[in-house]
């Protein structure tokens, strides 16, 4: 009789003591589980771009052009059109970055009273920054622009321009592996990723919890059988590593000629840089796929011309603007007009320069579009 309470008393601590290890394991496998899920996002994080692009082995081509050409332009549907027609030509020839460089020299005080800024292009002057600001525009695709473009007097005229139609400016019907999108704010339930908006009729669940309002790249694996579409982030470059296909142009403003090439985006700068001018050797003495780049760049004046952006540069001290470039080329010999507007240089340079040209990584497809059936379908 007097074992009864000592037993009773065990076996209550026994119990105790077996919940407490029980809820000690369930403790420790919810944290292994949680460092493991870490590791993984941590692995699986998006890379930058540019230093993607040298650890894939892609070849990219660049463009540098003045803002001051806008300057040139008699009214503000002029300026728009133009800048119109310098994201045309980048799109057709599969320009990777447009660089926007300040040709005019030293800003005076009164010049600074009238710059404005930009959170995502920087302070320059206003040329630079609306051609910026245009080029931008036209490269987001069109269902992305009313997230990343508020009303602005630079772009009053911007819905009247030809649109690129790039590969990655996707209808609702297109089938395509990959999508640009926009996190929305939707609240995220335990154990799941970002909504993103792709310009499909539902969201897409990506692998991973993103700040809203950032523009990502997903890729969305074909013949899914659950209701709720579900995608992963890949670096913006993937689309073009992985099935050759063009995904668009990077654009920067550089505040001289010399920033242009000191502030490369990739680890061993521009390696093939090319200037064009009426003054260069003419592109007709090149052989073909003579010209070999893993980054190339071509550099294109203003009204004034290459020499006068060398001049104006107070970082350059180069009597010879030849000597600022790898090559530099007439691109248009024997030319009947006294002058060629810049617009035109860039669409003549960049024909006569596509036999020329030769990347070191070429790429392994030659795709235009992810649904050759409908993209090529007009607006």
């Amino acid at each position: 009789m007097t074992t009864l309470p000592t037993l009773g008393k065990t076996w209550s601590e026994h119990n105790r003591m077996m919940k407490e290890q029980k809820k000690k394991r369930k403790e420790e496998q919810l944290m292994k589980q949680l460092e493991k899920e870490t590791k993984k996002c941590q692995e699986s994080e998006i890379i930058n771009p540019a230093s993607e692009y040298d650890k894939m082995n892609i070849s990219t081509l660049s463009i540098a052009v003045p803002g001051s050409i806008l300057d040139n332009a008699q009214s503000p549907e002029l300026r728009t059109y133009l800048a119109g027609q310098i994201a045309r030509a980048a799109c057709i020839y599969k320009i990777d970055e447009i660089i926007v460089f300040d040709d005019q020299g030293d800003i005076t005080e009164p010049e600074k009273k009238k710059m404005k800024k930009d959170e995502q292009l920087g302070e320059a002057r206003l040329g630079c920054l609306q051609l910026g600001r245009i080029l931008q525009y036209l490269e987001c695709p069109q269902y992305l622009r009313k997230y990343f473009f508020p009303l602005h007097k630079d772009l009053q005229y911007a819905g009247v321009l030809n649109p690129l139609d790039a590969p990655h400016h996707l209808r609702q019907q297109d089938a395509s592996l990959f999508r640009e999108g926009v996190v929305t704010n939707k609240p995220i339930k335990p154990g799941k990723g970002s909504q993103v908006n792709v310009g499909l009729l539902q969201d897409v669940e990506v692998d991973k919890t993103l700040t809203s309002g950032l523009r990502v790249t997903v890729r969305i694996p074909p013949d899914q059988n659950t209701k709720k579409l579900k995608g992963t982030i890949v670096s913006p470059d993937t689309p073009k590593k992985e099935v050759g296909l063009y995904w668009g142009y990077n654009v920067r403003l550089a505040s001289n000629i010399s920033e242009v090439f000191s502030k490369c985006p990739y680890d061993k700068g521009y390696d093939l840089t090319i200037g064009t001018s009426d003054k260069g050797k003419s592109v007709d003495d090149l052989e073909v796929k003579s010209l070999q780049y893993h980054h190339g760049l071509i550099v294109f004046g203003g009204v004034a011309g290459l020499e006068a952006a060398v001049e104006a540069d107070p970082l350059l001290d180069v009597e010879d603007t030849p000597l600022v470039f790898n090559e530099y080329l007439n691109t248009c010999p024997n030319q009947g007009s006294r002058t060629i507007r810049s617009e035109e240089a860039i669409l003549v340079s960049l024909a006569e320069l596509r036999t020329k040209l030769s990347p070191i990584y070429p790429s392994k497809f030659n795709l235009q579009f992810p649904n050759l059936n409908n993209s090529c379908e007009k607006n």
